[in-house]
């Protein structure tokens, strides 16, 4: 299999689906749905709704019976990043090579689309009919959990006020697990749920989310000392502007690499009782520790 081949077919086919569920950009009142539109199918590598699909595959599902649920957790991502890139937050000027969206629309619409975008989320959620009603309710209180404050939002607080304080690493480790982990975690567990994944295969998926989580995210902190502006499609250095924690901050770059690889390995681990079903899995972990965008 060639990883980014197959990638890019998962993210087609969530940017066909996302364009679907979409309002139109012509929906009365446009302006909020354009600005909608002008986030969402703005590109992005589309990993967290390509893990929804590959989880459901990796136990024996179908990709398109959670297409639903993958766009969903795309729509939360979005808003997140929207959000994120705000004055208040991180104070961002461009996301994935363009201009964020407050920059385009104002503050107070990128606060609508944000808004928008996570209700709309839910709506997807609910219209996963190829599962038994029990997964889809299952569901939608896991991505709740781990979208709010005891994961994405939880980690975002803390990395947000401890920013210029010293940390340690307990600290960090929350930061990088809750505010990206923890979706990467809720995407596995999303797409294994509602194709019917047993007990033991959840747990195998939901060991290798916490681990390659972290290691992307270590990932990313290392991308933005040494990153290409050009190919990451923003600025550089914002986390040393913004005095945020991360792992070259507090153990070198050096030290750091050699955490995302550990992490990359327990990762990779996690799916030894997975056979050829898991191997977009496996060589996502690659791709996240030699990435350069």
């Amino acid at each position: 299999m060639i990883f980014k081949e197959e990638l890019k077919k998962k993210a087609v086919l969530v940017g066909e689906a996302l364009d679907r569920f979409l309002p139109k950009p012509d929906t009365y009142p446009p302006l909020i749905h354009q600005a909608m539109r002008y986030s969402v199918m703005g590109g992005g590598k589309r990993l967290r709704p390509a893990l929804v699909l590959a989880a459901a595959e990796t136990v024996g599902g179908s990709a398109a019976d959670v297409l639903p649920a993958a766009c969903a957790i795309e729509l939360i991502h979005v808003y997140s990043l929207v959000h994120d890139d705000l004055p208040a937050m991180d104070n961002d000027d461009y996301r994935r090579g363009k201009l964020t969206s407050h920059k385009v629309y104002g503050e107070a619409m990128a606060l609508l689309v944000g808004d928008a975008l996570l209700t709309l989320a839910f709506k997807l959620l609910s219209e996963c009919r190829g599962a038994s009603p029990d997964a889809v309710v299952r569901v939608i209180n896991e991505v709740a959990a781990g979208a709010g404050t005891l994961g994405l939002i939880g980690g975002q607080v803390v990395d947000t006020f401890s920013a210029g304080e010293a940390i340690e690493e307990s600290t960090l480790e929350y930061i990088h697990r809750h505010k990206t982990g923890a979706m990467y975690r809720v995407s596995l567990r999303t797409g294994a749920i509602l194709a019917g994944a047993s007990d033991e295969e959840l747990a195998c998926l939901t060991e290798y989310a916490e681990h390659m989580g972290l290691a992307f995210q270590i990932k990313d902190d290392i991308l933005d000392i040494e990153g290409d502006e050009k190919k990451l499609g923003k600025p550089v250095g914002s986390d040393v502007r913004n005095k945020k924690a991360t792992y070259p901050a507090l153990f070198g770059l050096d030290q750091s690499k050699e955490k995302a690889r550990l992490a990359a390995g327990k990762a990779t681990a996690a799916l030894s009782k997975f056979g050829r079903e898991a191997d977009f899995l496996r060589a996502l972990v690659k791709f996240v520790i030699e990435r350069d965008f």
